[in-house]
């Protein structure tokens, strides 16, 4: 009993670890991941579960060398940061595979990838057709850029010599049925205005409301806690 309440305060210490060292590396580590990146989130890891079940070791060592892997991490950023050399061989740098109707083998050898992988990951994109692609760039997180013919490319209101009003983000109001205040404010109305709001779509409490948004305009979307999922047979 005593080993498993040690195991499950080394788990729990693992996990604050992880989360303290992610939160000084970055959010770049959850997104746009280098090679890099990559290799050191699956090394922390690897780690933090070591530590987690070393009953026979201190777990010193381990969270010793979580914190090196993660300064490392910072270090090597700030250097990307700082020198452009520094970037292209950390982050590496963009690879050209297709360009003006022309495919790049030796470039598609330096990617690892196979003329059936790249079709692939055209038809992922949306492009069944690689004619109808002007560029395609591999950049250093791994992911495939493509940039269509300009008679292909999705029509644009500038094409048309439209000038749409400019969207802008939205607020959230009301989460899982409770108000954010400062969401509230910043949209410069009150509690009872948001009421009036959400009584006129159907919710009679703040409770009942699952999310509830505000545009610049001050137009208020409601979604309920109450609404009824879909059919099984309309996704079928």
């Amino acid at each position: 009993m005593t080993e498993v309440l040690y195991i499950i305060a080394l788990s729990l210490g693992s996990i604050l670890a992880i989360f303290i060292l992610t939160k000084l590396m970055g959010y770049r580590q959850m997104s746009q991941m280098s090679m890099f990146d990559y290799i050191i989130g699956i090394t922390i890891g690897s780690i933090a579960a070591e530590m987690a079940t070393s009953l026979e070791s201190s777990f010193i060592q381990p969270l010793t060398a979580m914190i090196v892997y993660a300064f490392a991490s910072v270090i090597l950023s700030w250097l990307a940061s700082k020198s452009i050399k520094a970037r292209r061989m950390i982050d590496g740098a963009p690879l050209v595979l297709l360009n003006n109707g022309e495919l790049y083998r030796d470039n598609l050898k330096k990617a690892k990838l196979n003329v059936t992988e790249f079709l692939e990951q055209c038809r992922v994109n949306g492009y069944f057709d690689v004619s109808r692609l002007e560029t395609a760039i591999l950049e250093g997180n791994g992911k495939i850029s493509f940039l269509p013919k300009a008679q292909d490319r999705p029509l644009t209101p500038s094409d048309m010599q439209l000038e749409p009003q400019q969207d802008y983000m939205v607020a959230n109001v009301i989460l899982d049925g409770r108000v954010m205040w400062d969401n509230l404010k910043h949209t410069g109305k009150d509690e009872k205005w948001l009421k009036h709001q959400i009584n006129a779509q159907g919710a009679k409490s703040m409770e009942e409301v699952l999310l509830a948004t505000c545009d610049i305009s001050n137009q208020v979307t409601v979604y309920l806690k109450n609404s009824r999922s879909p059919e099984r047979d309309v996704l079928m």
